[in-house]
């Protein structure tokens, strides 16, 4: 199950069909986002595409166009979409159209289409399910900032996630049992949506001999730790402190920065450092960009003899791989660079420390003072503060000394914003207690605890990588077949003991690097028994993560904490 190779085959798919010759792109805001995930530019450009356009920019409702060019259109069936093709195709800039859409499109559709193609220049309407964004082989987003509202799914959010996961399912050509998890709502409500239209659809989810697969339907709050906390790996950290939004990383903001680096694409795809490098740990990253610098010098220092046709014509031959050499190197060294001085400028080791003792241990005495300090200490900044004390609401919610009152009003004292305040509340509303099915903090931590100092990532202290996502609990408990069908019931009737090849998991209110991280290593250590796709409505960081957390409890009545409300909000 890779989404990725999914996604290439179907653009591939595309450009075979259609005959040859060169070619324009004609796409929407979203698909453009889908395929610039797997192709950049200039690799859709060798496939003889000429031109990329967006149908929803108004310079190109401005443009003439050229009719010798073909159009290859690449869509989300959507109703503004299908208007804005129909005036396309009643006065067409193009010789011949080939249109394939992202998803399943209604015939009433394909019949208007059709009447306003007065000129016979559509050459064939395909679907070819591509509609989400493809993150890793096993990692998908819905690209959704948030899907929550007043505690309810936004309804078109939850249309476009129903959409997102069918698509997901037809471009992997799986027909899954469906389970949620029981305590949630929003995952009951979206698996029933998706079962409609499996049932709906039949025809196009049957298959024939098919490996048995699950789809699990998971919500955030169940583990509201994990977005909460710094990352170490490179993927992850790079989308903790700096943010990757479609593969790209916004870099304008760092004092000093060269012009072509204020924008940076981070791609494995399209980039053999990043694919080598994107779960490894900070530690061993030092050592990884010194051998690409070495790589680079070596390769720099053996073209600076050119004596001969021959030697300027190898040169030439290289010269491309050469540039793209010295392009990545500066990015990574770039990144790289940036995430030193923000880890050394903001104490985040000091800060991680503290996170991961109070998401893996229990030591209420201790973690109270270590944050207490650390609320004092004019380096570390106010989000990651903020953060401490919600991790620490979250673990001692319930502790008879539980003192999270005199950290709101440390956090107050220091002129925290009012968003952060309200939501070291929000927080604990959106994902206390009585939100959760799983125990985040069970009594086996101290065992795990003790096996995770044994196993630990190698080249980081293992003081940073003590935490495991609740997801990785749920893994194993799916590998020895005890998923129990009260906490997870079934959605139709589709039984089967529980044994599953093809896993896809989906997360209501966004996934995480560190879950996706999660997943790749268990793929490796138990591929080709088990294969886990994991999905989200997002990709979170924190403060992405506490933007999801905000928009759902607007408007919610807060119930399960009145006895922290005021502190925070007089």
């Amino acid at each position: 199950m890779n989404v990725i190779a999914a996604v290439k085959s179907y653009v591939n798919k595309m450009n075979e069909e259609s005959e040859p010759g060169m070619k324009v792109l004609l796409m929407d805001k979203e698909t453009t986002s889908i395929i610039s995930m797997v192709y950049g530019q200039s690799e859709i450009q060798q496939k003889e595409v000429f031109l990329l356009e967006r149908i929803d920019s108004p310079n190109y409702a401005n443009s003439t166009g050229l009719r010798y060019l073909k159009c290859l259109v690449f869509l989300r069936p959507t109703q503004q979409n299908i208007q804005a093709l129909c005036l396309e195709l009643r006065n067409p800039k193009y010789g011949a159209y080939y249109i394939y859409f992202s998803n399943i499109i209604a015939k009433a559709d394909i019949k208007i289409l059709a009447e306003h193609d007065e000129q016979e220049v559509v050459k064939e309407v395909q679907e070819f399910y591509m509609d989400y964004l493809a993150v890793n082989p096993h990692l998908f987003s819905i690209g959704l900032p948030t899907c929550m509202f007043s505690g309810n799914w936004n309804p078109s959010a939850l249309q476009r996630t129903v959409q997102g996961i069918v698509s997901v399912l037809l471009s992997l050509k799986k027909c899954p049992t469906i389970r949620y998890q029981a305590n949630s709502d929003a995952c009951k409500i979206l698996g029933q949506r998706i079962d409609e239209v499996l049932n709906k659809e039949s025809s196009l989810f049957s298959f024939g001999q098919n490996s048995q697969s699950m789809l699990l339907i998971l919500d955030r709050r169940d583990d509201p730790m994990t977005p909460l906390l710094n990352q170490w790996t490179y993927q992850a950290m790079v989308h903790e402190l700096l943010t990757i939004n479609n593969n790209r990383v916004n870099l304008s903001n760092v004092p000093g920065i060269p012009k072509e680096m204020s924008e940076v694409v981070l791609s494995a795809e399209q980039d053999g450092f990043y694919a080598r490098n994107i779960f490894m740990n900070y530690g061993e990253m030092g050592t990884s960009i010194k051998q690409l610098m070495d790589q680079f010098q070596t390769k720099a220092k053996s073209h600076q003899k050119i004596e001969s046709i021959a030697d300027m014509k190898n040169f030439v031959e290289a010269y491309p791989q050469f540039k793209k050499l010295s392009g990545n190197v500066a990015k990574h060294v770039t990144v790289v660079g940036e995430l030193s001085s923000m880890v050394n400028k903001y104490n985040l080791l000091d800060v991680s420390e503290v996170e991961q003792e109070i998401s893996s241990q229990t030591d209420h005495s201790a973690h109270l003072q270590s944050i207490k300090k650390l609320i004092n200490n004019d380096k570390v900044r106010d989000i990651d503060a903020a953060k401490l004390v919600m991790l620490y609401a979250l673990r001692y919610q319930n502790h008879s000394n539980n003192d999270v009152k005199s950290l709101i009003s440390l956090l107050k004292k220091r002129g925290v914003s009012d968003t952060l305040l309200k939501n070291t509340v929000n927080i604990l509303e959106y994902a206390g207690s009585h939100a959760r099915q799983s125990d985040l903090f069970n009594v086996e931590n101290a065992v795990k605890i003790t096996k995770r100092f044994i196993k630990g990532l190698s080249g980081v202290d293992n003081v940073y990588t003590q935490h495991k996502p609740v997801l990785h609990e749920t893994l194993e408990e799916i590998v020895r077949g005890r998923l129990k069908e009260q906490l997870y019931p079934y959605i139709g009737s589709s039984y089967n003991n529980g044994r599953y090849q093809d896993i896809i998991i989906f997360i209501v209110g966004g996934a995480t690097y560190e879950e996706s991280l999660t997943v790749h290593s268990f793929n490796k250590m138990n591929s080709p028994t088990f294969n886990v796709l994991l999905g989200g409505t997002t990709i979170h960081n924190s403060a992405s993560f506490l933007q999801e957390v905000e928009q759902a409890m607007k408007n919610v009545e807060r119930t399960h904490t009145r006895h922290i409300r005021n502190v925070t909000f007089d």
